[in-house]
């Protein structure tokens, strides 16, 4: 299983070097490149006043930031959620630092997660062209329009979206349906567990049509999935 996090932060300002603080994580989880469906999401108290420039940017004020719990609290509960699983977060740089500053000062080692900056990969794939959250949405025609100011998990969804279009779009899609597609022989092993019929079902299949079948599954040979199939149903009878 292939297991990814799709994060973005809001803060205070542009550096946590300057007293700088995170004021909203976001996160989408991918399970083989799909979302999930679980999701993480906080807003934080930064502890300090909010720069008019950051509250123009994500419209979150001090105000009603004032009640909310402080990093530390949710510390635990943000490295529970994301745990070992590569982070893709567009302009990782920023993000990380953040993230690092805030697990400093709550006392927590800092993150040693694999990371996939968005920025670098849709420079590498569309050189020369604008590769903003909004551009990408843009190129690949990503509805954003929800988007009229920045917030960490809207973002982390949208996010999500232009990932998937820059690691191969439809393309990932139709290969994960094969990725994920059950065998036969797991097929069978999982119905193992099912409790037999009361009564057997009687066979509508004639002992002329039984033995096609079994040429066909000769000519296919011993390792074909129907082979592995008869193969455990003879055992199970």
């Amino acid at each position: 299983m292939n297991r990814e996090i799709v994060l973005d932060t809001e803060t205070t300002g542009l550096s946590p070097a300057d007293g700088d603080r995170l004021v909203e994580i976001g996160c989408v989880e991918l399970i083989n490149h799909i979302p999930s469906g679980r999701h993480y999401h906080v807003y934080i108290n930064p502890q300090r006043s909010m720069p008019e420039e950051a509250f123009r940017v994500h419209g979150l004020s001090e105000e009603f930031l004032s009640d909310k719990p402080l990093f530390s609290a949710v510390a635990g509960d943000f490295l529970d959620f994301i745990g070992d699983a590569k982070l893709i977060i567009h302009n990782a740089a920023f993000d990380i630092g953040f993230l690092n500053a805030e697990l400093k000062k709550a006392g927590r080692p800092i993150l040693a997660n694999e990371v996939i900056d968005t920025v670098m990969v849709a420079r590498a794939k569309h050189p020369g062209s604008r590769v903003s959250l909004d551009a990408l949405c843009k190129l690949y025609g990503i509805d954003n329009s929800r988007r009229t100011l920045h917030g960490a998990l809207l973002d982390s969804e949208i996010l999500a979206e232009v990932y998937l279009e820059l690691i191969g779009g439809k393309q990932v899609s139709l290969a994960l349906i094969a990725e994920n597609r059950v065998s036969g022989a797991d097929a069978i092993a999982a119905r193992a567990d099912v409790a037999p019929r009361p009564v057997p079902l009687v066979r509508k299949i004639s002992e002329a049509e039984r033995a096609a079948h079994a040429a066909m599954v000769a000519k296919l040979g011993p390792d074909s999935l129907w082979a592995q199939y008869d193969s455990e149903v003879a055992a199970a009878e």
